[in-house]
């Protein structure tokens, strides 16, 4: 995974006229339109809201069910008028992923990998989510409203997917979302993947979900 995001911050780098020999330079300011397209290989552009629409003429499925690789996309919600999309890292559960997005919050301009995110929706179709929120060490309190899912061709999906089990990065994966219990305080007596979990299961009981 940090290797796939190294790759995206060169590409990055280099669309964005900042890579040269001999010259300084500051890392790339990422979109997360620019940041997804480029981490995911599904090539649309323009506002992120309007990737849900491009997609069917683009020729790209779409749904409501998570799948490592697909990018999900947010519709417009507050200050965030022009949505937002994100990229599936890793499924946890039918209703919990982590992704892997650029531009989010208070980390503008930055990327952020592998946060929490769950689905809070009355018919679990992910048509509503909440994000995991670091300061507090528990999910936001805002529930997005979301589009559904973009999905990488079969053959890129499938692909995806056996990287994940067989490769480097699926060792990764298969460490208990280790990248963000490190930044998790444990409660007294658990350990920090147990204390997230807490966190995550309280959090949908307030939902209702």
């Amino acid at each position: 995974m940090l290797k796939k995001i190294a790759g995206a911050v060169a590409a990055g780098a280099v669309v964005l006229g900042t890579a040269g020999v001999g010259t300084a330079h500051a890392d790339p300011y990422w979109q997360c339109v620019t940041f997804a397209r480029t981490f995911s290989g599904i090539q649309i552009f323009g506002d992120a809201w309007t990737w849900w629409t491009q997609a069917t003429s683009a020729h790209y499925a779409t749904g409501i069910t998570p799948q490592a690789g697909a990018v999900l996309v947010f519709q417009p919600y507050g200050k965030m008028t022009r949505g937002h999309v994100a990229v599936v890292s890793q499924v946890l559960t039918d209703r919990i992923v982590q992704v892997t997005h650029a531009n989010w919050g208070g980390s503008r301009g930055k990327v952020e990998e592998n946060v929490t995110m769950v689905d809070v929706s009355e018919k679990g179709d992910w048509s509503k989510v909440k994000v995991w929120y670091d300061p507090t060490g528990d999910l936001g309190s805002t529930v997005y409203p979301t589009y559904g899912f973009i999905y990488q061709s079969a053959k890129d999906a499938a692909a995806q997917v056996m990287a994940q089990v067989s490769g480097p990065a699926g060792k990764d994966a298969a460490k208990p979302v280790a990248a963000k219990d490190a930044a998790v305080k444990a409660a007294p007596g658990k350990p920090a993947a147990a204390a997230k979990d807490d966190a995550v299961k309280a959090a949908l009981a307030k939902s209702g979900t």
